[in-house]
């Protein structure tokens, strides 16, 4: 019996891998009236799983500052698992720096605002992001870093 070599793009699962929220300069930051400052931070990871099954995680860590003290800071890591064989290696990269994230990010979205608005804060929402823009960005940023052989 022959192996079935049709392309496989399937999700296995989404889930929270890790959260957390500090507030370490609580309750006294907490009667500032200025607005503070907001830095987030996003990336994305790939690792194999097991045969043709990937792990792919979505870091968002945000940070508010009122001065230089923090008010806040949410660290949150939203993962899926993805069944991914029989594709060209050239579109390995693509799937898993592109399509992989743009599924799994809005439930990081909504994960960030909730334990956010858990913690007593207003929500902060993540801006969509382009993950096509951003992985063609680290791409460009690897080529440039890739040491040059330098022939004469």
């Amino acid at each position: 019996m022959a192996d079935n070599q049709e392309p496989t793009f399937q999700i296995q699962r989404v889930y929270l891998k890790e959260a957390s929220l500090e507030q370490p300069n609580s309750p006294a930051i907490l009667l500032e009236q200025e607005q503070p400052s907001v830095d987030i931070q996003l990336g994305v990871e790939a690792s194999p799983a097991a045969d043709g099954v990937y792990e792919i995680c979505v870091t968002a860590t945000v940070t508010t500052k009122i001065k230089d003290k923090t008010v806040f800071l949410v660290e949150a890591k939203q993962a899926g698992i993805f069944e991914i064989r029989n594709l060209p290696e050239e579109q390995m990269g693509p799937i898993m720096g592109i399509a992989c994230p743009q599924i799994v990010y809005p439930y990081l979205r909504s994960n960030v605002a909730d334990l956010i608005q858990r913690g007593g804060f207003p929500p902060v929402h993540l801006a969509e992001i382009n993950f096509q823009a951003m992985y063609e960005q680290q791409q460009a940023q690897a080529a440039e870093d890739a040491p040059r052989i330098v022939t004469q």
